[in-house]
């Protein structure tokens, strides 16, 4: 390696390329100072030193932002384009350092420090050359993008540097790493250098071609498969099938990925994909197969609404749908309290016991708009299949999801109010027992991994809020009624039903029946007599129907053109719908002997029942009629005991049963009767018939009776003290352990009424029957 100095240069920068010393090439100068320093240049000895700039983004780099090392070059050419910049040729020389920086105004200069290459040539040398050229050879026989022209130039070249400096220069590599070979200013170390750089391109494209043969043999297997899936759709096309299942299956899968599925629920749909792009559309398999994809898809897994917890909005909303239910609306802006501090709460399995109409399924939807969620209802009346509630299995034909599946299908989110419509009318055969598949639906800590049959996987119903409804609390299976916080709606009083008839039914049918309320008025007298002595009903249905019959009344003399505007008064009333349908007031117009008013609870709410005794000569029979339940007759058979019991006290003959038949009879015989709650009133009724002394008419009774006169428990009494209050009675016998249910009754329907607690049947013949005459 040879050394000398050179005196000021002119310096011209170079961005994103370098020269090496004997390399000819053309380069474009745009830069001002650039040009000034070539033009210098050719005005002195053509000499110039070109560096390259670190950073290429530096428009105007100074000493700190150009590489010492460069290369000192010949301007052998240089042209003006039309641009504006200048073309010049270039021959570089030799490898130069700057020694000194200096900045003259228009262009910068460099002294420099000029290194060339030794020309003797050792043993080691000559063996690098070779190893070299060998490696590069078989570089250019790997990379056909250097032409075998460049390798016997190459090839011919005798000087060790220069020959690694060509070959450098024709590889593929990084500015940085270029200039580390320019600054390699030792022959036999750059020689070493460039040999690992080939060696290491070499292997990076050995590696390239396998990864490419790999790749083009994944190409030749698609477009193998492309040729085949054409055929296929050639031969489904002649088959009839002329979109084939290609399309089909594509938006299936796309359609999978973005039902956002658990992933073994995604697993599932793809499997049962590939299986359906298997099987021919002819099959009936396929048909089975698509269907279940279809649900698996339509289901939401994720979705869901955002809860609006504001209880003020939810509080108006429930006021403004329904009159009075206090209980019910107080038990939901609890939940939303509670779920607004802590955001955590399962959501609550309420069950809404009442008779009909008295706006259980209305309610459940009110409470879906207040709480913002989606709202399904299902019906369950009349199922007597598991396989209703879980599905079938998909081996049956005609098989399908249960109706919860079904329900969430059409909800569209997985935290919809879900109401479980008359709950209590499902009944069991011998294809199961639907209430046990219940279970799981209303259990909290088991319905986050509910299985469907038809499904197969599980799915969460955590985030539902089950609502269910029913008629009778008795008829649902202790386990189910187990699982459900039971609220009970026993129906409607006089004042409650005029306040819905007039802000809720009324303007409804109005504008159902196309009227206007300038067009139909109904005055307060007119629908409290409608309430009294047309309707007779725990719910306000048979309300709503007589309404909509004075709105038809109305719209057909509204059009016809016999009026322009109807306005209904007590007297006009009649008239419109007839005569009234039931009396109000007393249940009995005088006391009577052997007849005693008995409180009932049924499915459609409370009611009153006259039960007669009536005594004639005979052998001591005791004759029930009525349609009676084995319940009901016991209790007959224990209150007739209990009078035997108490002849002597009662100052009957003690044989008084072997002389007279007792005729037991409750109107009415073609509706079934029973139930327990009747022992007192039969027990009063035969006492009255036996002694001759009348029973009070504003008396109505309710308590079970044992055969030493005590008097139980029984259930329903909200239900009973309304009917007896819509019969017009004013006192009610009940039993003492029952006292504690007289705060249920609302208190327009307690003012009305005196309540007697009874422990004994003794205070109730006392309270009951009309004192003997001295």
């Amino acid at each position: 390696m040879k050394k000398k100095t050179e005196p000021l240069v002119p310096l011209l920068p170079l961005r994103g390329m370098l020269v090496f010393p004997t390399m000819v090439l053309h380069l474009d100068v745009g830069r001002e100072r650039s040009i000034q320093a070539l033009e210098q240049a050719m005005m002195n000895d053509h000499l110039v030193f070109l560096t390259t700039q670190k950073d290429v983004s530096v428009e105007m780099p100074s000493e700190n932002d150009l590489y010492e090392m460069g290369t000192l070059t010949k301007v052998n050419q240089m042209l003006k384009l039309p641009n504006g910049t200048i073309r010049v040729l270039v021959e570089g020389i030799s490898r130069a350092k700057m020694k000194s920086f200096v900045d003259q105004g228009l262009y910068f200069a460099t002294s420099l420090e000029i290194f060339e290459d030794d020309i003797e040539q050792d043993v080691e040398i000559e063996a690098l050359m070779r190893t070299m050229l060998e490696y590069f050879e078989q570089y250019i026989k790997l990379s056909k993008k250097i032409s075998a022209e460049t390798f016997a130039t190459v090839a011919d070249i005798e000087e060790p540097g220069r020959m690694a400096d060509l070959i450098v220069s024709h590889l593929p590599m990084k500015i940085q790493d270029k200039q580390a070979i320019l600054e390699l200013v030792d022959v036999k170390a750059r020689l070493g250098k460039v040999i690992k750089i080939i060696h290491n391109e070499r292997e990076v494209l050995n590696l390239e071609r396998k990864i490419g043969q790999r790749v083009k043999q994944s190409m030749d297997r698609t477009q193998k498969e492309y040729f085949l899936r054409e055929q296929m759709k050639a031969i489904q096309k002649e088959l009839g099938d002329s979109e084939g299942k290609t399309g089909e299956v594509s938006d299936l899968a796309q359609k999978i990925e973005d039902a956002q599925m658990p992933d073994h629920v995604k697993k599932a749909a793809f499997k049962e994909l590939n299986r359906y792009e298997k099987v021919p559309s002819t099959s009936a398999e396929s048909s089975v197969i698509r269907s279940y994809i279809d649900w698996l898809i339509s289901l939401p897994w994720k979705k869901s609404t955002k809860d609006d917890l504001n209880i003020h909005k939810a509080e108006k909303i429930l006021e403004r749908d329904h009159y009075a239910l206090d209980k019910v609306k107080e038990r939901v802006l609890e939940y939303l309290a509670v779920q607004q501090l802590t955001k955590s709460l399962r959501s609550p399995i309420l069950c809404l016991v009442g008779p009909p109409g008295v706006g259980k399924t209305s309610l459940a939807r009110s409470i879906a708009t207040s709480m913002g969620r989606n709202f399904v209802r299902i019906s369950l009346g009349g199922v007597r299949d598991e396989s209703e509630i879980r599905g079938h299995r998909r081996t049956y034909v005609g098989a399908m999801p249960g109706r919860i599946i079904q329900g969430m299908k059409k909800a569209g989110t997985i935290n919809p109010v879900f109401l479980l419509d008359e709950i209590d009318k499902m009944s069991n055969d011998f294809r199961g027992d639907p209430s046990s598949a219940m279970l799981e639906v209303l259990d909290p800590a088991q319905n986050s991994s509910f299985s469907d049959h038809y499904i197969e996987e599980t799915y969460d119903l955590s985030k539902v809020m089950f609502l269910a409804t029913a008629n009778d609390l008795a008829s649902i299976p202790g386990p189910l009624r187990d699982r459900m916080e039971i609220i009970t709606i026993a129906g409607y009083t006089e004042i409650e039903k005029i306040h819905i008839a007039k802000d809720h039914l009324l303007p409804r049918q109005i504008i159902e029946h196309g009227l206007t309320k300038s067009q139909l008025q109904m005055r307060d007298e007119a629908i409290k007599m409608l309430v009294r002595y047309y309707t007779r009903e725990a719910g306000v249905r048979e309300l709503e129907r007589q309404l909509a019959s004075i709105c038809r009344k109305a719209a057909k003399i509204i059009v016809s053109g016999e009026r322009k505007r109807v306005v209904v008064t007590e007297s006009y009333l009649e008239d419109l719908i007839g005569k009234k349908k039931y009396s109000y007031g007393q249940a009995e117009l005088e006391d009577q002997v052997g007849v005693a008013t008995g409180l009932a609870y049924t499915t459609v709410g409370g009611d009153t029942l006259q039960i007669e005794v009536s005594l004639s000569p005979g052998s001591g029979k005791l004759i029930l009629t009525g349609k009676l339940g084995d319940v009901m007759k016991e209790s007959a058979q224990a209150a007739f005991s209990y009078v035997r019991s108490k002849a002597e006290e009662l100052q009957l003959d003690k044989n008084f049963h072997e002389s007279c038949d007792i005729h037991i009879h409750v109107p009415e015989g073609a509706v079934p009767k029973d139930g327990p709650s009747a022992g007192i009133t039969i027990a009063t009724a035969l006492v009255s018939a036996l002694t001759g002394r009348a029973i009070r008419k504003e008396v109505g009774m309710t308590g079970e009776i044992t055969l030493r006169g005590r008097v139980l428990a029984i259930g329903g009494l909200k239900e009973k003290s309304l009917s007896a209050h819509r019969a017009g009675l004013t006192t009610i016998i009940l039993p003492k352990e029952n006292e504690k249910d007289i705060e249920d009754i609302p208190e327009s329907v307690r003012q009305d009424l005196t309540f007697v607690p009874v422990s004994h049947m003794d205070k109730v013949l006392a309270t009951a029957l009309v004192e003997e005459s001295k």
